[in-house]
């Protein structure tokens, strides 16, 4: 019986910079960036599903396409009138991304605005992926109508992970920030959070200090990236380290963490073991960073 990934957030028209000095036009954003890499690490007994609202002009028709053509389904998508989707413009300095965004009228902003449709979607799935950013957009009512069907599909035997990938640009402020992530943290059994977010915006002084944060939230399991150094896993009070191989070559670092949190999740989800997943991620996100774009082919 095929299972199904489940991806909730904002896929956005990406502007991002190619080698010639132009910019290419794309699709893409964090969970659904997971999503479009889960896609190629799952097997067929998965399908990867993406949940999100577009509008009902050309851009969003063509960003659908996009996702049909990448194998992602898009049965449970949202249609908002008098809506479009967001852009975002990429800018690189020695591989490293800044951004730039137009997102205010973003359809995807009101993705949890109807809770019948939202525990109905979240029902169909097996694993449920959603990250900081996700919940950032939603006005603050729906942030609560999101938890809660997240809280139910959980209690319902979905598994729940969930990348905090803090961005402050897009709170009402830091005290808001912190206690929704950690919110989403106490419906969750799998955080996968970058160290150097946490340590700017909680002060955790090194990778347990915002592993045991976490795992405070009565979360089984959290994955603490922290780029290039050793990452830490704990899972239900053990801990293991893990240090990714070098890499020789940094062109763009977008999508890195949403890379990794795919391959780990396909790896976790075949074998249940820790250390292979941590091997899986650190790998794909090592290609990925080694060319342009949030979406890689090889």
């Amino acid at each position: 019986m095929t299972k199904r990934f489940l991806s909730i957030g904002e896929c956005m028209v990406e502007m991002a910079p190619a080698a010639d000095g132009n910019f290419r036009m794309g699709f893409a954003g964090d969970t659904l960036n997971t999503a479009w890499y889960a896609r190629r690490e799952l097997g067929k007994d998965w399908d990867v599903a993406y949940f999100t609202a577009v509008g009902d002009d050309a851009i969003s028709a063509r960003m659908v396409d996009f996702l049909d053509a990448s194998a992602i389904a898009t049965d449970l998508i949202r249609r908002i009138p008098d809506r479009t989707v967001g852009l975002y413009l990429i800018q690189l300095d020695n591989g490293e991304r800044s951004f730039a965004y137009w997102r205010s009228e973003s359809a995807a902003r009101r993705l949890a605005g109807d809770a019948d449709i939202l525990k109905a979607n979240l029902a169909t799935a097996d694993l449920i992926y959603f990250s900081g950013i996700t919940v950032a957009i939603l006005p603050p009512s729906e942030r609560h109508t999101l938890f809660a069907a997240i809280a139910e599909a959980r209690a319902n035997g979905a598994t729940i992970a969930f990348d905090p990938n803090l961005r402050p640009r897009l709170w009402e402020d830091a005290d808001t920030m912190r206690k929704a992530v950690m919110d989403a943290a106490a419906v969750s059994d799998i955080l996968l959070p970058s160290f150097e977010d946490e340590a700017n915006a909680f002060g955790d002084q090194n990778t347990e200090d915002t592993a045991r944060r976490y795992s405070g939230q009565s979360v089984p399991i959290v994955i603490v990236k922290n780029g290039a150094g050793e990452m830490l896993a704990l899972d239900r009070g053990n801990i293991q380290r893990f240090t990714p191989d070098p890499v020789a070559r940094v062109v763009d670092t977008t999508a890195a963490g949403d890379s990794f949190n795919a391959a780990f999740l396909a790896s976790y989800l075949r074998s249940g073991e820790l250390s292979p997943a941590l091997a899986a991620g650190a790998e794909l996100a090592a290609r990925v960073i080694g060319q342009r774009g949030a979406l890689i082919d090889s």
